[in-house]
């Protein structure tokens, strides 16, 4: 289990271990369904769906996937990709150094302040650990605005619109400096 710091508000340690795609499933299943998650892009998956969709991430070599905990407890997802291999190939040209990522936070009926804020931070941080890691790529739905104003908040930067198969998405990057200015976390 990887400790994890950054946060922007006092919400106690994030943390990250790899995913069991069988373990972890009902918990993703209802993560991943709930209608908040529409930009997840798995609103009619089933369970066994699920499970299939982690496991084929975890047998990647160039794909990962890991559980985030907030004490203790299971709170949000985390993958990375090589933009070289994964989600982006022949959208942009990759330079060395380049990982991309996604995130979801967990659905919740008790909202943490500042709680998604401090995830996109510890998920970026957790990336810039690797010294090989430059720059890391996103690529959300144009439409997801939450999602853009995070992005922002920890330093990326858009560079433009590109045509995904099942979306329209907005590429973004963000450097080791760009993320240490706008977070004040050093990696």
């Amino acid at each position: 289990m990887t400790p994890t710091t950054g946060s922007p508000t006092d919400i106690g340690p994030l943390t990250l271990r790899p995913l069991d795609p069988l373990k972890d499933a009902e918990s993703l299943h209802g993560w991943v369904t709930h209608p908040k998650a529409a930009y997840w892009m798995m609103q009619d998956a089933t369970l066994v769906d699920v499970e299939r969709a982690y496991m084929e991430i975890t047998a990647d070599e160039h794909h990962h996937a890991l559980l985030g905990l907030h004490r203790g407890a299971p709170a949000f997802l985390m993958e990375y990709y090589d933009p070289a291999h994964r989600e982006l190939v022949g959208l942009y040209e990759p330079q060395p150094g380049d990982i991309g990522m996604h995130f979801l936070v967990a659905p919740t009926d008790q909202p943490v302040h500042g709680f998604t804020r401090a995830v996109i931070t510890a998920v970026v941080a957790h990336l810039f650990e690797d010294p090989a890691v430059r720059r890391v790529v996103v690529e959300p739905d144009v439409s997801n605005t939450a999602v853009h104003a995070l992005n922002e908040a920890v330093g990326f930067v858009p560079e433009r619109e590109i045509v995904k198969p099942e979306k329209k998405a907005l590429l973004s990057f963000c450097t080791r400096e760009q993320f240490a200015a706008a977070t004040g976390v050093a990696v």
